[in-house]
């Protein structure tokens, strides 16, 4: 199995600082409930909830949903949610977190789970966005990076659990047999 870096651990910090200013402003005044979708946006969420200003993350409710659709590196086309919220968002601002949006089918299954939830907003946020791979079109309001159709892991992405400690982003050329 061959890695290289794709995108340098000090681009993605800057990165998630830019989006936590960007959210800040935009959720002024409100006490959001943001939602992480296990595994892989833990990291990226705990970064960018501890990027935002000190006078707002009082305000700051999160949680997480377990959804997938992977299976190694590829997507089974069906996504299993196997852990709802346990915060209640009825009313509320929200904003879902991912690490990458690539089909979109996983991004697309929370959002209507939390749509059903009566919330007064929901935005999203994803680290990566992979859209040459999209099949089902979602709303992506705050989006770091986007990448080519690549595998990639690091920051939360893994194969079979595997590199989510990364800080970085990096390619598998060439996955293991």
């Amino acid at each position: 199995m061959t890695l290289r870096v794709l995108i340098q651990a000090a681009d993605v910090s800057r990165r998630v600082e830019q989006l936590a200013a960007e959210i800040a402003d935009d959720f002024t005044g409100t006490a959001p409930v943001v939602i992480g979708i296990l595994n892989g946006a833990a990291p990226f969420m705990m970064e960018l909830l501890r990027c935002l200003p000190e006078a707002m993350t009082h305000q700051v409710f999160y949680d997480f949903v377990d959804a997938t659709s992977y299976r190694g590196t590829e997507s089974t086309g069906a996504v299993e949610l196997t852990r709802p919220l346990t915060l209640s968002v009825t009313g509320r601002h929200v904003l879902v977190v991912d690490g990458i949006v690539d089909t979109g089918r996983t991004l697309a299954a929370v959002l209507e789970y939390v749509n059903q939830l009566k919330p007064a907003r929901v935005s999203t946020c994803t680290l990566l966005d992979k859209f040459a791979r999209r099949q089902v079109e979602v709303p992506i309001d705050y989006r770091g990076f986007e990448i080519d159709d690549l595998f990639v892991v690091g920051y939360g992405m893994d194969l079979d659990g595997r590199f989510r400690g990364f800080r970085h982003i990096a390619v598998i050329d060439s996955p293991a047999a």
